[in-house]
């Protein structure tokens, strides 16, 4: 089984920096792929960024994309596995609760991909 735990999230004003972490445990050598989705406040879920094991593959939407840095820190299949979402140049429609989320397949942004959820983080940018 694998276990999600998000940290990082808080306030923050718009056009700054911020940096949310995954942090995976349990059976975390069956994991591929670690995505960051959002929520903000009555919206849909939608897909943030996603990257491989071994960082092979990133992917990013273009809402966030030359704003967001996503890596990974994996140096062994059996130990860490940590994912950073790295946040710049934050603007106030990013407020959202930001959820990591772990596939067995190659890095996607379609949400039914990912079988397992962390419980979130909030994040809210403001002017």
């Amino acid at each position: 089984q694998v276990r999600l735990d998000e940290s990082g999230g808080g306030m923050v004003q718009s056009g700054g920096s911020q940096v949310l972490a995954c942090e995976a445990s349990g059976n975390i050598a069956s994991i591929s792929t670690i995505g960051w989705f959002r929520q903000g406040p009555g919206k849909e879920r939608e897909f943030v960024a996603a990257i491989s094991r071994k960082e092979k593959v990133v992917k990013y939407s273009d809402a966030v994309k030359d704003r967001f840095t996503i890596s990974r820190d994996n140096p062994l299949p059996s130990a860490v596995d940590t994912t950073y979402l790295q946040m710049n140049n934050l603007k106030c429609e990013d407020t959202a609760i930001y959820y990591c989320a772990a596939s067995f397949f190659s890095p996607t942004d379609t949400a039914d991909s990912y079988r397992i959820w962390g419980q979130g983080t909030q994040v809210a940018a403001s002017s």
